[in-house]
């Protein structure tokens, strides 16, 4: 037997490389949202507003509307052909060209907003359509390589690259903006970083366990163990009208999009909010982000194992428990928030930071009542999680454009937290209707095998 360095978890290396890279796609279409703020006093290049010298990178409202709805747009037509290219291809070269089309857009968005702003457009979209691609590939890796009696961790890993690629977009940016590189070189940094790891995932991802020569037979034993034939099986006649249709499922759907709408709010609008409302110098705004962020990281990994190991209390009362404070106290916390003046700005980073460690429960609440009830077909309810965050892209923008003229106003920024708090108190009451920890009916006989990709696979 040879000797390998990870022994029985090589998927916990499997874990780490998928999630460097959903962090590195979700990174590259957030760095604008920071280099805003440095990108207009840049006036290598100007343009004439209203009788006035602007930087030509000095956006306006509608415009910056533009640019971040451009990648809501992609991610909504990237969807439906990403998936298909899943499915026929597999996650290995799906995942791969998604981060490939990532990394050169990134790197060539300075070129693209240094000759319009509808070019810039155009390669925010492509960002869109690349990250498209990421909740698809969470769904398989979980619904692949996940042991059951693991599924709140892996699904906590995973699903925290957000505000991982915040915390490190917002500190990188924040440094090289302020440095003698200016904001371009922020663009360089992400596309380059974003072609190595995605260049590791093509060399060590494989689409089924069972065939990589790295996973021993014992943890090939625990990935399988109490998964039925068909949740091990490539392919099935998946009942996607049923899944579509269910209510168990719409609401989990729902939660997840109100959280999404809360977590992309923050990571789309908290620079702007930090320096226009709260007052925060620029150089110290990354840092705080950075540790907003970084403090809830612990409390992910926490709730996962008591979600997973916590025996005295039922199933159910566990995902009724972690989807409250995952939801409910979310929206309690973005009114706290909208609140807090100015002059007590370091509590408005410790509220933020409050929100951030109940989003930590969201492995143990909506996430995980979706697998349980999904069961084998649980890789497609995460999945279409991907439709929830696009709505998202546009719910925040929108809400924004709509209800914030005056970006120093805090008054027109509550508008939009109490809307949000609003959604995330509706979402949480129908999951104490609706939510279950019980099989769905339509999980009963696995579905049927059509044909097996393995052969494909070994391909690949």
């Amino acid at each position: 037997m040879i000797n390998r360095l990870w022994g029985n978890y090589f998927r916990v290396v499997i874990v780490l490389v998928s999630f460097m890279c959903l962090v590195s796609v979700c990174s590259n279409y957030i760095i604008i949202n920071f280099t805003f703020i440095c990108m207009k006093d840049d006036f290598s290049e100007t343009k004439i507003w209203n009788g006035t010298i602007k930087s030509a990178y000095d956006y306006t409202p509608i415009e910056k509307k533009h640019i971040l709805w451009a990648v809501a747009f992609g991610t909504i037509v990237g969807i439906f052909p990403m998936n298909m290219l899943y499915v026929r291809c597999g996650a290995r070269l799906a995942f791969f060209s998604a981060g490939v089309l990532s990394a050169i857009t990134t790197g060539l968005t300075p070129w693209a907003a240094s000759q319009s702003i509808w070019a810039l457009v155009a390669f925010r979209f492509l960002q869109g359509v690349a990250y498209s691609a990421d909740f698809a590939a969470i769904g398989i890796v979980i619904s692949k390589w996940a042991p059951l009696d693991e599924t709140a961790v892996f699904i906590s890993t995973l699903t925290s690259f957000t505000s991982i690629s915040s915390i490190i977009t917002n500190g990188v940016s924040g440094v090289i903006c302020e440095s003698h590189l200016g904001w371009k070189w922020s663009f360089y940094f992400h596309a380059a970083a974003c072609l190595a790891v995605f260049i590791i995932w093509a060399l060590v991802y494989k689409d089924d366990p069972t065939l990589h020569k790295s996973v021993s037979a014992k943890e090939l034993g625990k990935i399988q163990r109490n998964k039925s034939e068909s949740h091990i099986k490539d392919d099935m006649e998946i009942p996607y009208v049923k899944i579509f249709t269910s209510p168990v499922v719409l609401t989990v759907w729902l939660c997840a999009f109100t959280e999404l709408s809360t977590l992309i709010l923050i990571a789309t609008y908290a620079p702007i909010y930090f320096r226009s409302v709260l007052g925060f110098d620029i150089k110290i705004i990354g840092f705080y982000l950075g540790l907003m962020l970084a403090i809830h990281l612990p409390f992910r990994f926490v709730c996962a194992f008591l979600s997973d190991k916590t025996k005295c209390i039922s199933e159910i009362s566990k995902i009724h428990i972690f989807n409250t404070l995952a939801v409910g106290c979310v929206g309690i916390s973005f009114i706290v928030f909208s609140q807090i003046p100015a002059e007590h700005n370091i509590s408005a980073v410790v509220c933020l930071a409050v929100l951030e460690c109940f989003t930590s429960f969201n492995c143990g609440g909506f996430y995980k009542c979706g697998t349980l009830h999904a069961r084998q077909f649980s890789s497609i309810v995460i999945s279409a999680i991907q439709f929830t965050k696009c709505i998202s892209l546009f719910s925040g923008p929108a809400l924004v454009a709509f209800f914030v003229t005056d970006e120093t106003n805090q008054i027109q920024w509550s508008y939009v937290f109490f809307v949000l708090a609003g959604f995330t108190f509706l979402a949480n009451i129908l999951s104490f209707i609706f939510f279950t920890d019980q099989p769905a009916k339509w999980t009963e006989d696995g579905g049927v095998v059509k044909y097996s990709k393995k052969k494909e696979i070994v391909k690949i």
